[in-house]
């Protein structure tokens, strides 16, 4: 595991890059002040860009890749959540002045904009859009935190966790094949606990319950979902 100290940000030799989802469709002033401002790196799996408890120094748009996303307790127990590509790590604390209440690590090889906290907040100041715009933003990461919770808190059966979780991947990301929806699962079974708010051991016997059953098929770091209709009426809807 890498961990990216504080200014240590490598810049990429695309520095021109500007993410399409964010400002893509801006003025070109606007553009222009975002290259002016940000850093371009690629980040290799495994980094850390940034940990739960620390002083914000900026934020980092994901470009490319993907990141996990994760808050600890002192018993020793854990939450994650995966950050795809297009989101915005680290804006909350960074607005807020508060320390990141999340840790964010690289969970693939991915390219990432850096912008320093005062430089962010300076860019906010000056355009009204580009304001707007993170306020959706954060209001998309409230709303998604708000499910994860409302899945954790509001759920008692481990087995409807575990079904919500795999049908939001086939929901999100499956591919359609003649034995099922196929999946590409690259999560440990600790990891997918974390998820869901169980232990490790029960997401390997819920796994071997489902495959017993012949609800999945387990190939590698293949998951097939072969009768989504059973995983849904695992779930309250």
């Amino acid at each position: 595991m890498t961990f990216l100290q504080v200014g240590q940000i490598y810049t990429h030799s695309d520095c021109n890059y500007v993410p399409e989802k964010f400002f893509g469709m801006m003025p070109e002033k606007t553009q222009a002040s975002f290259k002016d401002i940000s850093v371009i790196s690629f980040f290799p799996q495994g980094t850390l860009l940034f940990i739960e408890g620390q002083d914000p120094k900026g934020v980092f748009v994901l470009c490319s890749g993907r990141a996990k996303l994760s808050i600890s307790s002192g018993n020793g127990k854990s939450f994650m959540r995966v950050a795809e590509a297009g989101e915005i790590l680290g804006l909350g604390a960074t607005i807020s002045g508060r320390t990141y209440e999340v840790s964010a690590e690289m969970l693939d090889g991915g390219q990432v904009n850096f912008i320093k906290r005062e430089n962010f907040l300076d860019f906010l100041r000056n355009d009204v859009d580009v304001s707007l715009k993170m306020a959706q933003h954060l209001s998309q990461d409230y709303f998604k935190v708000h499910e994860q919770v409302r899945t954790l808190a509001l759920t008692d059966s481990v087995s409807e966790k575990l079904a919500k979780l795999l049908l939001d991947w086939c929901i999100r990301e499956g591919r359609e094949t003649e034995h099922g929806i196929q999946l590409k699962v690259s999560f440990t079974h600790g990891e997918i606990a974390q998820m869901i708010g169980v232990s490790r051991e029960t997401v390997t016997r819920l796994l071997s319950e489902l495959k017993n059953k012949q609800v999945i098929c387990l190939k590698g770091s293949s998951l097939i979902v072969k009768d989504r209709s059973a995983l849904e009426s695992l779930t309250s809807f």
